[in-house]
């Protein structure tokens, strides 16, 4: 039996959980986050906040404290700290040891691998002590390759890809030989994604599949849904949802997959929150992601994950400089697009490759791959200096 839970701590104060604040409003739910600096963009929006580091478990048992639940934003936790408040009563969504084959990218793959999900091949190097192995690791996933580091990477950080053995000696030996995941190159035809949802209850919904332009490993477009065959879709909501059952969670995840040319899906990543590549379900879907997390976390019903209109661009805006300007020629020019939804995430400091905004355009008709090309134009020259674009 579902419990309602009135009051919702999020663990992260960053641009998820301030976009998740008016959702929680419309719901009737009050929404406390936990996060490091006064300037993040949710203690604007939050009903309440609690100052302290996202891994630091002694002000998650303050947030505890005022709140029924506790969901997260983002990855960068303590667990076993999380576990210890857990045992003392704390109740978690996505639970703690739903989370715990997801957090390190090696505990991820080997459970994907265990759960039949299709990946590509990869291997492990976890200490100084692996460095007589690195040639046999890497000749078990061929060249080119991945090198990720295995905790803690996002945005393309910690992500590198490597064309000879020099470039992965080199680059591991620059990471202090930290643990790493080394992975097969996948020459992939697109990169999809997909938000799936589920409840105390069981319920799933799964969002559209949509097409995830990545440049620099960051994403910097998505375009709902994926113009893919109807077998491909079902590649993907079958991998979506053995995933979601077999980990009996509940909670939002962003599923990130690669598609091969002959038509073969396969995994990327895995996010066990609220995901970029889901913003467009904002503007472009019955309920967004955000109010889906917080209807799954609090115990009230899913909503219907369709689409309410035939397509949607989301672009990100992303920093091309460092600056303290608030860019709002751009900002105006932008939102004045027809059908353009713009969210500023009111980050006082821009640099390069930073998430600082992101505009989606609702589509009122399916358009060719052309025309959605000429509409990411103009909204990417609206934002980028010219040589930028």
């Amino acid at each position: 039996m579902a419990q309602t839970a009135q009051k919702v701590g999020i663990i992260g104060g960053g641009q998820l959980a301030w976009m998740m604040a008016s959702e929680a409003k419309n719901l009737g739910l009050s929404l406390i986050v936990q996060t490091p600096h006064q300037s993040d963009p949710a203690v604007a929006t939050a009903d309440q906040v609690v100052l302290g580091a996202v891994a630091d478990a002694q002000t998650t048992a303050r947030l505890s404290d005022q709140c029924d639940v506790i969901s997260f934003e983002n990855e960068f936790i303590d667990l076993p700290a999380l576990q210890r408040l857990a045992d003392q009563g704390t109740s978690f969504y996505p639970q703690l040891r739903c989370l715990a084959p997801l957090l390190d990218k090696y505990d991820q793959r080997l459970y994907c691998q265990q759960l039949g999900l299709p990946s590509p091949q990869f291997a492990t190097l976890n200490s100084e002590a692996d460095r007589p192995n690195l040639e046999a690791a890497v000749a078990s996933v061929g060249l080119p390759l991945a090198l990720k580091t295995r905790r803690h990477g996002y945005d393309g950080q910690g992500t590198f890809i490597l064309k000879d053995l020099d470039a992965v000696r080199t680059t591991w030996a620059t990471l202090g030989h930290q643990p790493i995941l080394l992975e097969a190159f996948v020459p992939f035809e697109r990169e999809l994604a997909i938000m799936v949802a589920r409840s105390q209850a069981g319920e799933i919904a799964l969002y559209p599949v949509v097409e995830s332009q990545q440049i620099d490993q960051i994403c910097r477009r998505v375009i709902a849904p994926a113009t893919v065959s109807h077998q491909v879709q079902q590649q993907v909501a079958d991998i979506a949802t053995t995933l979601m059952t077999q980990l009996d969670v509940v909670g939002i995840f962003g599923i990130e997959l690669f598609l091969t040319a002959d038509g073969q899906v396969l995994l990327n990543e895995i996010a066990p929150r609220t995901h970029n590549s889901g913003h467009y379900t904002l503007d472009a879907c019955l309920t967004s992601q955000f109010e889906q997390q917080l209807r799954a976390v609090a115990g009230l019903p899913l909503g219907s994950a369709a689409m309410n209109c035939p397509q949607a661009v989301m672009v990100n805006l992303l920093g091309f400089e460092t600056s303290t300007s608030d860019y709002g020629q751009q900002r105006a020019a932008l939102a004045a697009m027809p059908n353009a939804h713009l969210y500023w995430y009111g980050k006082g400091e821009a640099r390069t490759g930073r998430k600082l905004g992101h505009v989606t355009l609702t589509c009122d008709r399916i358009h060719t791959q052309d025309e959605l090309n000429q509409l990411i134009h103009q909204i990417e020259a609206l934002w980028y200096p010219p040589l930028k674009a």
